[in-house]
């Protein structure tokens, strides 16, 4: 029942300012605060085909907008695409779907933050969503195997509307790019490689163990304790069944497995390096 906030307010309102102004102010406030915990109520109960439904739309919406912030979309963006649908087994009326929502987001009047607002609110106290959701979208950022200016400012923009403070984002950045050198995302990708502050680098003959500290979020001199609390707390995040009940659209827990996969195998070459069980 949606009537508290204004009862409160319109109490506090007349004590404050005693008098018709102060209980319209009070009811007002009141008012606003009750939509406010409304559209949080929504989000924490909306269903789970819901959840998924905005998932799906969202994700190749966003990743159309995205594609489209350097200029152009290149026939590596659309092979991308392309490769992801393949993956998620999209055919048929699914596939229809994800093309439209791929071609809403390259409008140049896609309403991006509006877009990303309602799946926050949807997603709402799900932040391992919202970090798949993230991953996909660096996927198809560096699908030509560079990160354009126009599309780490899209990408900033899809952080602060989810939440993420740029510290955050930064460190997701440093995850993905170790998680590259593990073949991570290897079959949604034109490239493989590395980024630095300074740009695009080659990838390496092979993984190092600065390349698995970034994927598990770690630095290489922490110990043992430090390292398997975050290792735990990844796999945590990206356990396909836990996200699907979540809300992960069934169709994406093939990414999430990969996913699951590159963390482990980093795991594995921390724990070897560094002489640990």
């Amino acid at each position: 029942m949606r009537y508290w906030g204004k009862l409160l307010g319109l109490v506090l309102g007349v004590m404050y300012a005693p008098g018709v102004v102060g209980a319209l102010l009070g009811l007002l406030v009141g008012h606003m605060v009750d939509r406010a915990l409304g559209a949080k109520r929504r989000g924490f109960f909306a269903d789970q085909q819901t959840r998924q439904s905005l998932f799906f739309r969202t994700t190749f919406q966003v990743m159309g907008h995205l594609t489209k912030a350097k200029g152009r979309v290149t026939e590596v963006d659309i092979q991308l695409a392309s490769q992801l649908m393949d993956r998620m087994q999209l055919h048929g009326a699914a596939r229809t779907a994800a093309q439209q929502a791929f071609r809403e987001g390259k409008e140049s009047h896609f309403p991006l933050r509006k877009a990303l607002q309602e799946f926050r609110r949807v997603c709402f106290g799900r932040f391992d969503l919202i970090r798949i959701f993230l991953e996909i979208q660096l996927q198809a950022a560096f699908a030509d195997g560079s990160l354009h200016p126009n599309e780490r400012q899209v990408l900033y923009v899809i952080a602060e509307e989810l939440g993420i403070s740029r510290g955050q984002f930064d460190q997701f950045l440093r995850m993905f790019d170790g998680g590259r050198q593990f073949g991570g995302h290897g079959g949604w990708q034109g490239q493989q490689g590395g980024y630095s502050q300074s740009g695009y680098q080659r990838a390496s003959q092979g993984p190092t163990l600065e390349d698995a500290c970034k994927v598990l979020g770690v630095n290489s001199s922490d110990d043992s304790v430090a390292i398997k609390r975050a290792y735990r707390k990844l796999m945590g995040e990206h356990h396909p069944d836990k996200l699907v009940a979540k809300g992960l659209p069934p169709e994406m827990m093939e990414m999430a497995k990969q996913k699951a996969q590159e963390i482990q195998a980093a795991y594995d070459l921390i724990k070897r390096e560094k002489g640990f069980k």
